[in-house]
């Protein structure tokens, strides 16, 4: 199967940046769009931004301007660099995934990571 393995949560100082990483590992013949989502307590989970692997970016409103979203196709590597960090953006990481698992089908399944935290103290 495939497993998403993120890494680089912390806890930082509002303007501070960190950056997240997320490897995609298993049976993968390619992944279409890599996104990160994340979920603050008692709030739903939201998208903060996606790239498709031709590079395409969409980045949350709330973060446009401050966080950049990569990859490298190579390594089925997905990064978010996050700057200029607020207490708001406080919240669990989430990595996700929709791998091809075989070059006979167009059909792509969604994969999540387990999730890392990051914490904003003002």
């Amino acid at each position: 199967q495939v497993q998403l393995v993120e890494s680089g949560g912390g806890l930082v100082q509002a303007g501070g940046s960190l950056t997240l990483s997320c490897v995609a590992s298993g049976s993968i013949f390619s992944i279409n769009v890599m996104a990160w989502y994340r979920q603050a307590p008692g709030k739903q989970r939201e998208l903060v931004a996606a790239i498709s692997s031709a590079g395409r970016t969409n980045y949350a409103d709330s973060v446009k301007g401050r966080f950049t979203i990569s990859r490298d196709n190579a390594k089925n590597t997905v990064f978010l660099r996050m700057n200029s960090l607020k207490p708001e953006d406080t919240a669990v990481y989430y990595c996700n995934a929709d791998v091809r698992l075989t070059s006979y089908s167009d059909r792509a399944l969604n994969y999540w990571g387990q999730g890392t935290q990051v914490t904003v103290s003002s």
